[in-house]
């Protein structure tokens, strides 16, 4: 069995654990007062709605430090008057302010509620001012632990770059920090040593030359944005870029290099084009026009931060030069831009309102992969790469997390839920409606967060069948499904096992070669008339068991 690493934010062990038959969701875990405050939308949040956020700093990499301050605009929903802002240690908040007046702020943890004087009044656009500072949390393995990279480059540069999900955008600055409430737009004002560039979200409004020998970059984002994908990127960087031309017009792709890997990054990141073209074949328009497209490089692997990814693949091909399916594939396309970019739609575009749904944002840019692969070297390509990538699934814990607690699921959502969509477009069996279906997604959930119902809902409607114990089986449960079967006097009995009760998913096999449709259930259907001797092989493109009785 070979050792493969999985991508982002979810490594696997060195090698896959054997297969855990029986729902896992009874495992128990103990959660605190910090894991609520962080995970639910609790009173103090639920009476506001985030419209804009100002984030205006300074970062100082002499110190790894970072001071300033956060503008949080709102609008009120209902009459309130604690507001809840997240910070963590050792980050500390030192004033807030409203209308020039300080307020009252109790501290709970990372949760700071903020006793607001002037009547919250239903319907009210209010902001208050953030005043905070700090050395914040350095990332030890970014970007699976959150925090700050402070490295420098091969000439001695200052090279800093965050990185925060799942941890959260409030390990470094102060915010609403809960995935349900996005704000409409945001500026982001960064002050940087002179010699430095900071990048950031959106487009570039202007810079300003500071007398104190700093300068400071305005970034404008004009869709609504998680708090997980706003970043900075701090380097000695040089800009290259191109107009591509996609389905809403002219989108400009601009790209942030280190000097010394300029002619690198215009070979290498030539796959953005590919990468482009292959996912709004598939997904539909990229999301973010307005803000422009931006690859970045990083000091670390890579993530998503919208309109503004990150990359430290070592402009080699595959993940980190190795190809994580085994299949060859791998090795036609840098993982990182394919991967990272797909999710501008899942993730950026949809996203998830409780971490516990992360599955959305990784089973179906996991699934991006292939297809990328099918659009430019064919159906069976893509195919392969897909079966390939099961080596990695370990079949531990559910997908889905524990809800109000900021707790995701297993490492599974990204091999195992992507080859959970592979099997569902064999059940869908169209694949123009099949393509429908994921641009659908993206259209009908433009800028929006959702759930795990949301999605589930919408798949089985535009499947035209209803997909819920597809779903509990994939997502809620760690069985792969086997298809039991038997042959004797010339009739072939199968039914589901290893599976959830009233599992029904068709699943196509082969008899003697000959393509033919099953409909199993979990209880025994049969087939008269079955020539003694009859082979029967399963599609492999269906992530399922063999299961035949001996």
């Amino acid at each position: 069995m070979k050792n493969f690493a999985l991508p982002l934010k979810f490594a696997l062990p060195a090698a896959m654990a054997l297969l855990t038959l029986g729902n896992a969701s009874a495992q128990t875990q103990n959660f605190t007062r910090q894991d609520t405050l962080r995970g639910t939308i609790t009173p103090e949040r639920a009476w506001w709605d985030l419209t804009y956020y100002h984030l205006d700093i300074s970062v100082n990499p002499a110190d790894s430090s970072i001071h300033g301050k956060n503008t949080i605009r709102y609008q009120v929903l209902e009459p309130y008057q604690i507001m809840q802002i997240d910070l963590q240690p050792p980050m500390r908040m030192e004033r807030v302010l409203q209308n020039g007046k300080q307020l009252n702020v109790r501290q709970e943890g990372n949760a700071y509620f903020v006793q607001l004087v002037e009547a919250q009044q239903k319907g009210a656009q209010n902001e208050v001012e953030v005043f905070y500072g700090g050395k914040p949390q350095v990332s030890k393995n970014p970007p699976w632990s959150g925090g700050i990279t402070w490295k420098r480059d091969e000439r001695g540069n200052p090279f800093v770059a965050s990185s925060n999900q799942g941890a959260g955008a409030s390990l470094w600055w102060p915010c609403k920090d809960h995935m349900y409430d996005e704000p409409d737009s945001m500026l982001m004002s960064v002050t940087v040593p002179k010699n430095l560039t900071d990048v950031s979200n959106g487009r570039l409004r202007g810079v300003d030359e500071n007398p104190d020998g700093t300068r400071t970059f305005h970034w404008a984002v004009t869709n609504p944005i998680n708090n997980y994908g706003v970043n900075i990127n701090i380097g000695d960087y040089v800009h290259f870029g191109e107009k591509y031309q996609g389905e809403k017009g002219v989108l400009d792709c601009d790209y942030w290099v280190l000097r010394d890997n300029l002619e690198k990054a215009k070979v290498q990141f030539k796959d953005v084009r590919r990468t482009l073209d292959a996912f709004e074949h598939w997904f539909g328009p990229y999301p973010f026009y307005e803000d422009s497209y931006k690859l970045v490089e990083a000091p670390y692997l890579g993530m998503e931060h919208q309109s503004s990814v990150t990359y430290g693949n070592g402009y080699a091909n595959g993940y980190r030069g190795r190809d994580l399916s085994g299949s060859g594939w791998g090795l036609k396309f840098d993982y990182i831009i394919i991967h990272e970019t797909g999710h501008e739609w899942f993730a950026n575009n949809i996203t998830y309102k409780d971490v516990a749904d992360m599955w959305i944002h990784e089973s179906f840019t996991t699934y991006s992969e292939p297809l990328f692969v099918e659009y430019h070297y064919g159906k069976q390509a893509g195919s392969e790469y897909m079966i390939g990538i099961r080596q990695n699934i370990r079949n531990d814990r559910p997908i889905i997390g524990h809800y109000n607690v900021n707790k995701s699921g297993s490492g599974d959502m990204y091999p195992k839920g992507a080859n959970m969509l592979h099997t569902l477009r064999q059940v869908v069996n169209d694949d123009e409606k099949w393509r429908g279906i994921l641009r659908g997604l993206n259209r009908d959930f433009y800028h929006q967060t959702v759930t795990t119902e949301q999605i589930e809902n919408y798949m089985s409607k535009h499947a035209g069948r209803d997909l819920s114990r597809f779903f509990d089986q994939y997502l809620r449960d760690t069985r792969i499904p086997a298809l039991e079967y038997r042959l004797e006097k010339k009739k072939l009995s199968y039914r589901w096992t290893n599976a959830v009760g009233g599992f029904d998913m068709p699943v196509k096999v082969y008899l003697n070669g000959v393509e033919q449709w099953l409909e199993p259930t979990t209880d025994w259907k049969e087939i008269k008339k079955v020539k003694a001797g009859t082979k029967l092989t399963i599609d492999p493109n269906f992530y399922v068991q063999d299961g035949k009785e001996v």
